[in-house]
C-alpha cells in the first residue's frame, strides 16, 4: 500500500492513503508505514495542490488533486498517533503544507488536518513551528464552522498549543476567546466540550485572557459545569477556576455563583489530574476570607489534610500548597489544625519525601502551623528541626525559599536555634545568599536573623563568609531583605565585640 502512493493513478493513490488511514490505528501498522518510508511519501501528497495560485477555491477543491491531498491527510491523522511518526512528518516538511491546506474552506479537508495538527502539538518542536506558520490565526476561524468535529479538533490544538504564552496572546488577538466562551453553552456534545474547556483552561493562564473571559460570562458558566459532567470536562472546569480564582474579582463571583460547595465536593475523587486541580482551585478560593468560611464550614480543610496522604506526589504537592492559604485565612487556625488527629505528625513526616515540589509546599505549610506557639511545640517533639536541617544542602530555589521560611518560623520555640546549629543547617544557609532569586534572598536573611540570636550560629555564618553577601543586601530596594540582613549583621558584630571585650579585659 506504501509503494501504491507513488502511482501515477490519483484514484489508486487516493484509495491507498484512504486504507492506510484506516488500517494505522494500531501501533504495529504505524510503525510499518514508517518504516517503509510512507510518512515521506503521504507528506508528498498534501503538496498536490502547489501549482495552484488560489488554493482555496471550490473549482480546484473538485480536482482530484485535492483529493489526494484529503486521503493524505487522512492517513497521517491516524498515523501521527505515534512520536516517531509525528517528528517523521516534520522532518518531511509536513507543518507549512498542513498550514497551507488549512487555509481551505471545505470541512472535509479541514477534519483531517486539524486533526493532525492537533496531535502533533503535543510535541514542543511542533508548538514552535505552528507558532512560526501562523496556525492559531485559522484554527481560532474554524472556531466559528458549524461542524462540531471541526470546532473539538480546533479547540483541542489550541489546549495543546497554549502552554506558551505568545500563543496565549495570540488566541486573544485574534479573538478566540469569545466563540470558546460561547461554545461553553452547547454542553451536549461531551468530547467537544472537553476540548474547549481544556482550551479555556490553559488560555485563562494569561491574565490578560481571564478578564475577557469574566467580560463574557464565562466563569459563570464554568461554575455550572461543575457538576453531572465526565471527569475529562470537569479536570478542565476546575482548571480553569483554579486559574480565575488567582484574581479577587473572580473569587468572589465563584463564591456568589454557588462554586465552592462544589469544588469541595470534588476533593473526594481519585482522578488524580482532578485532584491536582481542584486542591488548586479551593486553595485560591480560600485567599478570600468569606470562602475560606465556607470551605471550613464543609468540612474542606480535613478534606485537603487527608489528600496528604495520597499515594501521588503532585495530588500531595497541591493539597499541601492549598493548605496554605487556608491556615494563613482561618478564624481560629491553631486550634482548627490541633483538630486534626495525627494531622501535624503526618506533614513533618513529608519531609522524609525525595520529591522536590511535595518538600517545598510541605515546608510553606509548616511556616503557617508554626504562627501558631502550641502546634510549633508539637512539631518540634515531632523532629521537625532534624528534618528541615538535613534538607539545608539543596540547589533548588523554590525548596531553599520555603524552607528558609520554615527554618525562621521555627526558630521561634524553646532552643530551637540552638538545635538548628547542631544540625548543621547553618552553613547550607548561608550559600543560599549566593543564589540568583531575591525570594531565596530575603527568607534566608530572615532565617539566618532569627539563627543569629545564638552565639555560635554566628561563629558559622562569619566562618562562611556571611557578612560580606549580608553587606551587599543592606542596599537592597526589598525593604524586609534589608532589615532582615541588618539585624543578622548588627548581631554578629555584637557578639564580635562582646568576645573582643572579653579577651582584653
Amino acid at each position: 500500500m506504501v509503494n501504491i502512493l507513488d502511482s501515477p493513478h490519483k484514484s489508486l493513490k487516493c484509495l491507498s492513503a484512504e486504507t492506510i488511514a484506516n488500517v494505522a490505528k494500531f501501533k504495529r501498522a504505524r510503525r510499518a508505514v514508517r518504516q517503509h518510508g510512507g510518512i515521506t511519501k503521504l507528506v508528498a501528497l498534501l503538496d498536490c495542490g502547489q501549482n495552484s495560485t488560489e488554493p482555496t477555491q471550490p473549482s480546484l477543491y473538485e480536482t482530484r488533486d485535492v483529493e489526494v491531498a484529503r486521503c493524505g491527510a487522512l492517513a497521517l491523522w491516524s498515523c501521527s498517533k505515534s512520536h516517531s511518526n509525528k517528528e517523521a512528518i516534520r522532518k518531511a516538511g509536513g507543518i507549512p503544507l498542513l498550514a497551507r491546506l488549512l487555509k481551505t474552506s471545505h470541512e472535509n479537508m479541514l477534519i483531517p488536518v486539524v486533526g493532525t495538527l492537533q496531535e502533533c502539538a503535543s510535541e514542543e518542536n511542533y508548538r514552535a513551528a505552528i507558532k512560526a506558520e501562523r496556525i492559531i490565526e485559522n484554527l481560532v476561524k474554524n472556531l466559528n464552522s458549524e461542524n462540531e468535529q471541526l470546532q473539538e479538533h480546533c479547540a483541542m490544538a489550541i489546549y495543546q498549543c497554549a502552554e506558551d504564552e505568545e500563543t496565549r496572546d495570540l488566541v486573544r488577538l485574534h479573538g478566540g476567546l469569545k466563540p470558546l466562551a460561547s461554545l461553553l453553552n452547547n454542553t451536549d456534545n461531551k468530547e467537544r466540550l472537553a476540548a474547549v474547556t481544556g482550551a479555556i483552561w490553559k488560555c485563562s493562564i494569561s491574565k490578560e485572557n481571564v478578564i475577557k473571559f469574566r467580560e463574557y460570562k464565562a466563569i459563570e458558566t464554568l461554575v455550572g459545569l461543575l457538576t453531572d459532567q465526565p471527569e475529562e470536562v470537569l479536570v478542565n472546569v476546575v482548571g480553569a477556576l483554579g486559574e480565575c480564582c488567582q484574581e479577587y474579582e473572580n473569587r468572589v463571583l465563584v463564591r456568589k455563583c454557588g462554586g465552592i460547595q462544589p469544588l469541595v465536593n470534588l476533593l473526594v475523587g481519585i482522578n488524580q489530574a482532578l485532584l491536582v486541580n481542584v486542591t488548586k482551585a479551593v486553595g485560591a478560593c480560600a485567599v478570600e476570607p468569606e470562602s475560606m468560611a465556607i470551605i471550613d464550614r464543609l468540612d474542606g480543610v480535613r478534606l485537603l489534610w487527608s489528600l496528604l496522604k495520597n499515594p501521588h506526589p503532585d495530588v500531595k504537592a497541591s493539597a499541601a500548597w492549598a493548605l496554605c492559604p487556608c491556615i494563613e485565612n482561618a478564624k481560629d487556625a491553631g486550634e482548627m489544625v490541633r483538630s486534626f488527629v495525627g494531622g501535624l505528625e503526618l506533614v513533618v513526616n513529608l519531609l522524609k519525601s525525595d520529591n522536590k515540589e511535595v518538600l517545598a509546599s510541605v515546608c510553606a505549610a509548616i511556616t503557617n502551623i508554626a504562627k501558631d506557639q502550641e502546634n510549633l511545640a508539637v512539631i518540634t517533639d515531632h523532629g521537625v528541626v532534624p528534618l528541615l536541617s538535613k534538607l539545608a544542602n539543596t540547589n533548588n530555589d523554590k525548596l531553599r525559599r520555603h524552607l528558609a521560611e520554615a527554618i525562621s518560623r521555627c526558630c521561634m520555640w524553646g532552643r530551637n536555634r540552638v538545635a538548628f546549629g547542631e544540625h548543621k543547617a547553618v552553613a547550607p544557609l548561608v550559600h543560599y545568599l549566593k543564589s540568583n532569586d531575591t525570594n531565596v534572598h530575603r527568607t534566608t536573611a530572615q532565617a539566618l536573623y532569627q539563627l543569629s540570636e545564638d552565639a555560635d550560629n554566628c561563629i558559622t555564618m562569619h566562618e562562611n563568609g556571611a557578612v560580606k553577601l549580608l553587606l551587599d543586601m543592606v542596599g537592597s530596594p526589598d525593604q524586609d531583605l534589608q532589615e532582615a540582613a541588618a539585624g543578622c549583621i548588627s548581631n554578629i558584630r555584637r557578639l564580635a565585640l562582646a568576645t573582643e571585650k572579653a579577651r582584653y579585659n
